[in-house]
């Protein structure tokens, strides 16, 4: 016997009525996660699909002839490996030298995450915004000759791009070959352009016989060059190398020098007088870190890629400072040493720059005609296949039951490495037994992490998940500004992957909202998707100053969890708090103990979901329908531009009653130390009592709002296939009783 209310009109009547099985719906098996570190219960699995797609590898990371050694994937990082030395770069990187700016710059608009370099690409398609960009560079002997291995991030015509190498030392630094305007100490000049290469001798430009051979799979992006033994054989010597990647002038004979603006044939950011013609230089190990030098103008130069030193060597010519010492001798031996704790070695734990080979892929290269800003299908300005993130491994090891694992998602205009090297991302990181803290690319700085976007930062944690092992029982999620967004809108729709949430001057939808005015983009609403927090307690940061996102639209989220009674803390910064403050101030202590290492509540009695249709993307797998032991949630009116279905679901076989919620709390306190010394605030903030008991029966409440599909998993619910159940709905909706065969229809 089941009950059911149907709503009529503005009353409810409700009806008793003996319900009968149907027919039921076809429910697919779950695909098994990675094991250990993520979900591998019952279904159906928490978080979207991709973040359980099975791994792939670009084309740009495949081996094939001689070539065996994994790659290393942590940028700026060297490694010996089967027989082979491996030299990983950073992607997206290849910004040249610090010149005049372009004015024509089409990344100059994304304002918080500027290039130390200032180079440009010509606008023809074929450069792809990115036709120099070095993935990684190869030395391996072989019988009779030693191989070299290019790989560059896009690759659509050969002739376009050269790669100058320098082999061994002089007592002087030695000019470059072909107009490369560098200069580096070399016995050698080993450079390819096309399907062309050539070895010189440095002291005086003379050719060396044989020429090498070369041969280039624009499958693969990858540049394999061969250099006989009878024109240059190291045997077992420690070879010093450092390399340059530029654009070519096949006309010419030599490099491309950028001018003042890009044309179609012709790169721009004015190279000075004494720069180098290269985009990008290998070997650059002691890249340092982003950092804030003017706290008054935290971003007027920020230089969040990782191309700072690159910029300044390249302006003066100097590519010395960049150099690998080859140890053929190890070489020969087949030596495997990843060299951690030397330099240039690969880091095993702080904050690092990985490298995510991602499923999808719309193109190569840079295209700034991508950029986002709107929810809908957002492809990124950064299409290739290889994609960058930043990641915090805690120094001090791996905890028992494996690391945490808290998302950090990025600022409008920003880019990964956002927080890289700061307190926010160490502070997150070594709370507790120690978190991995990750701040994917979300393929570019303007993806508002929606469809592509969206799935990159779920892509990255998947990726993390293969290389640690993590506890997924302890996740959280926090983020800046348009991470902020981020962080109300993943917990929203996949509430189940997290414990807690942290975000800072983010704005409930995308855009400006200050209430009580609509906000500007509608269908992004979180405010109308608050519901489905019941158990994610949010820690809310503001700033009454704040220009970019005005107070009243974080206060007003924070006073609809109150009217929730859900669990929240809002803390709001008084003067000067403007949108960078807190950034700038750098101190996330008690950000990180509200974080602290608290559980996700897998299968709570209560649970409250709201789906949001137009933030799914099936085409990238993070379509939001289930939550916790609810699946298969089908609205029954999806028109609109505004369409939502809502459910609100209690099992009583658990025999627990909710924790009764305590009143409107009103404090105040300072955050420090920090830049500004102290930052005072206001707060306000609700919790709960200790959850209470109730009679365990097998009874199920189910209230629908606009959904015409619901699948309940009675195990994760504690419930039989035989519940009593008890449905309120404003139309006509199917219950499905998953793995009992059974579908109910109410009315």
């Amino acid at each position: 016997m089941a009950r059911f209310s149907a709503m009529v009109g503005v009353g409810a009547v409700r009806l008793r009525f003996v319900v009968l099985a149907v027919a039921a719906w076809a429910l697919a098996p779950a695909a098994p996660a990675s094991a250990g570190s993520l979900y591998d219960g019952a279904g159906p699995r928490p978080g979207p699909d991709v973040l359980y797609g099975k791994p792939t590898t670009a084309p740009q990371l495949r081996n094939s002839g001689p070539w065996e050694a994994k790659p290393i994937l942590i940028s700026g990082a060297s490694a010996y490996r089967d027989g082979e030395f491996l030299y990983q770069d950073f992607i997206y990187d290849d910004h040249g030298a610090r010149g005049t700016p372009d004015p024509n710059d089409p990344s100059a608009a994304h304002a918080f995450s500027l290039h130390n370099g200032t180079y440009t690409y010509p606008t023809a398609p074929e450069y792809l915004g990115n036709a120099a960009d070095l993935v990684e560079l190869r030395v391996k002997p072989l019988p009779g000759a030693t191989a070299f291995r290019i790989t560059l991030n896009s690759l659509a015509d050969p002739s376009l791009v050269a790669t100058t190498i320098a082999l061994g030392n002089s007592t002087a630094p030695r000019e470059l070959p072909h107009g490369a305007n560098a200069q580096a100490p070399a016995h050698l000049f080993l450079t390819m352009h096309g399907t062309e290469a050539e070895l010189l001798r440095a002291r005086d430009g003379t050719p060396l016989a044989p020429a090498p051979s070369v041969q280039v799979s624009e499958r693969r992006n990858q540049i394999d060059l061969r250099v006989s033994h009878e024109a240059w054989n190291p045997r077992r010597r420690t070879v010093r190398m450092s390399a340059g990647v530029g654009l070519w002038d096949e006309a010419a004979g030599e490099y491309l020098m950028p001018g003042t603006s890009a044309s179609e044939s012709e790169p721009g950011g004015a190279a000075l007088g004494g720069s180098s013609a290269f985009f990008n230089a290998a070997f650059r190990s002691s890249e340092p870190w982003p950092e804030i030098t003017d706290p008054t103008q935290p971003f007027a130069g920020p230089r969040w890629w990782r191309d700072s030193a690159q910029g300044a060597a390249l302006a003066s010519g100097d590519l010395g400072q960049f150099h690998a010492e080859v140890d053929f001798a190890k070489l020969a031996q087949g030596a495997h040493d990843d060299m951690t704790g030397e330099p240039g070695g690969v880091p095993e734990s702080g904050p690092m720059n990985r490298i995510l080979s991602s499923r999808f892929r719309e193109g190569e290269g840079v295209d700034h005609s991508k950029a986002c800003g709107n929810p809908d299908d957002c492809l990124g300005i950064l299409t290739g296949r290889l994609q960058p993130y930043a990641i915090y491994v805690p120094p001090e090891g791996e905890p028992g039951q494996g690391y945490g694992m808290t998302l950090l998602l990025h600022s409008l205009d920003a880019n990964y490495n956002q927080f890289a090297d700061s307190n926010n991302q160490s502070q997150f990181g070594d709370r507790g037994p120690g978190s991995i803290v990750i701040t994917p690319s979300g393929r570019g700085p303007d993806g508002w992490y929606y469809g592509h976007a969206g799935a990159g930062t779920f892509e990255v944690w998947a990726d993390v998940a293969r290389r640690y092992r993590l506890d997924p029982r302890w996740t959280s999620i926090a983020g800046y500004s348009m991470g902020g967004y981020g962080t109300y809108k993943l917990a929203a729709q996949f509430p189940d992957l997290f414990a807690r949430g942290n975000p800072t001057v983010g704005p409930p939808s995308l855009g400006i909202w200050v209430p009580p005015a609509e906000p500007m983009e509608p269908a992004s609403h979180t405010y109308d998707m608050l519901e489905s927090l019941r158990h994610i307690p949010m820690l809310i940061w503001a700033g009454t100053n704040d220009e970019l996102v005005p107070a009243p639209g974080p206060l007003e989220q924070s006073q609809r969890f109150d009217e929730l009674g859900y669990r929240y803390t809002y803390d709001l910064y008084t003067p000067p708090a403007d949108h960078f403050a807190l950034a700038v101030h750098d101190q996330w202590q008690p950000a990180a103990d509200y974080l602290g290492t608290h559980e996700v509540d897998r299968n709570p009695a209560h649970v409250s979901y709201v789906v949001n249709p137009t933030m799914d993307f099936a085409n990238v797998g993070t379509v939001a329908d289930h939550a916790y032991w609810l699946s298969g949630l089908r609205l029954r009116d999806p028109a609109g531009e505004t369409p939502r279905g809502e459910v609100d679901a209690i099992s009583r076989a658990f025999g627990e009653a909710d924790p009764p919620a305590g009143s409107t709390e009103a404090g105040a306190g300072t955050l420090g130390p920090g830049t500004f010394g102290v930052m005072p605030f206001a707060e306000t903030s609700k919790s709960w009592g200790a959850a209470g008991t109730a009679p365990d029966e097998d009874q199920l409440t189910l209230e629908l709002e606009n959904l015409k599909r619901v699948v309940v998993h009675v195990d994760r619910a504690q419930l039989s296939c035989d519940p009593e159940l008890d449905v309120t709905t404003d139309g006509p909706a199917k219950v499905r009783l998953a793995g009992c065969g059974r579908t109910l229809s109410f009315p």
